[in-house]
């Protein structure tokens, strides 16, 4: 039997678990932010799992980075809306 990677979901949560303590230096101000990002990640869990790059992190990277530029492009929206 060939080895198996494991998946998407799997390899986030791990990478959230490392990073708990991190997180709990935080000020209180900032953990919700921070646990948004890793929701955020989870919502391209699909396409993270397609991907199955050898180095998780950048996966996981790149869905971050893109829920942030779908909510700086929403957020742009609503302004010029709100402007006309």
């Amino acid at each position: 039997m060939g080895k198996t990677n494991p998946t998407y979901r799997d390899t986030l949560s791990k990478f959230e678990n490392d990073w708990a303590p991190y997180r709990r230096a935080l000020r209180l101000e900032y953990q919700g932010h921070f646990d948004r990002l890793f929701d955020q990640a989870r919502n391209f869990a699909d396409a993270g799992g397609i991907q199955n790059h050898r180095d998780p992190m950048m996966t996981h990277l790149v869905s971050i980075l893109l829920a942030q530029e779908c909510r700086i492009a929403e957020l742009e929206e609503r302004l010029e809306s709100d402007g006309q």
